[in-house]
């Protein structure tokens, strides 16, 4: 993507890291696809590639603003406890597609302010998926783009021709009641729903259109925070499913204006049924020895 008109100076500074970063994500992707017929497996070196990706952030981000905190999926937060800016850093979202050389996978960037002790606020992202040389971003006041290409959400409005998208909990994970409770009174009201393995990208998605809307539980601030503010400045929303703030618990339901209200109805059905579910079981007393 060439430097955009549009891009603030700090945005500059981003597209530039996930460019670098991904172009050595790409180069090991083609070998993860070598690596898939290995005795050993790519996972090792999944990983490898993955922390070697957010070095890379870590070390452009910082060179253009050292004062800048990080918050970092692998190494966690860096920086001043009392920071004022932040980077919200994935670099490597998608990465079970990654690990099986399916080319829907990004490097994901934040910037987050705090605005006081208790309350902070996305600013700006990126999200770039280099298999597909896609670099979406957003700024709050500026709008949301895919390269340079002004991005709006989706203008369905009726559930049965919408397609969302969502995360499958993972084995172990806690809200799967939930998630089945919901994807049973969602489907039959709705076009579709999707599961690509991004959480950043599905955002991306519903920001470009592409999905009518996305709902998750449970995931982490660097796999929305860039997300949020693409999603808000295409026109969307992008709550917790009571309407609330949806970066502190990381329960969210993204969509157009339209359809957002519906689907966190259904969401909230679904916890609620699950909830309810659970409830029936602890009361249920223990059968006699």
């Amino acid at each position: 993507m060439a430097s955009s008109p549009r891009l603030s100076p700090a945005l500059n500074v981003v597209v530039n890291a996930v460019q670098k970063a991904g172009k050595r994500l790409l180069r090991d992707f083609g070998e993860v696809e070598q690596l898939q017929v290995s005795v050993k497996g790519p996972g090792d070196f999944v990983s490898a590639a993955d922390i070697r990706a957010e070095e890379t952030l870590r070390a452009e981000l910082s060179r253009a603003r050292p004062n800048f905190a990080f918050l970092m999926e692998e190494s966690g937060s860096h920086g001043a406890a009392d920071w004022e800016w932040r980077w919200v850093v994935d670099p490597l979202d998608g990465t079970s597609n990654f690990l099986h050389g399916i080319p829907h996978w990004c490097v994901s960037v934040g910037i987050e302010k705090r605005i006081d002790a208790d309350r902070s606020e996305i600013m700006a992202g990126v999200i770039y998926n280099p298999a597909a040389d896609e670099m979406f971003w957003a700024e709050k006041g500026v709008g949301a783009f895919l390269n340079d290409r002004r991005l709006r959400v989706s203008g369905r409005k009726d559930m049965k021709e919408a397609l969302f998208a969502t995360g499958i909990p993972f084995a172990g994970v806690p809200r799967k009641a939930e998630f089945t409770q919901t994807l049973a009174r969602l489907m039959p009201q709705v076009a579709g729903v999707r599961r690509f393995g991004s959480a950043a990208l599905d955002l991306a998605w519903t920001a470009a259109g592409r999905y009518d809307g996305y709902w998750e539980l449970g995931i982490k601030k660097w796999d929305m925070a860039a997300g949020l503010i693409m999603v808000k400045e295409a026109g969307g929303f992008a709550t917790d499913p009571e309407g609330g703030d949806p970066y502190a618990e990381g329960n969210i339901v993204a969509g157009n204006p339209n359809l957002q209200p519906k689907l966190r109805e259904v969401v909230q059905e679904g916890i609620a049924a699950a909830g309810a579910a659970r409830s029936r079981t602890a009361e249920v007393p223990p059968a006699a020895g």
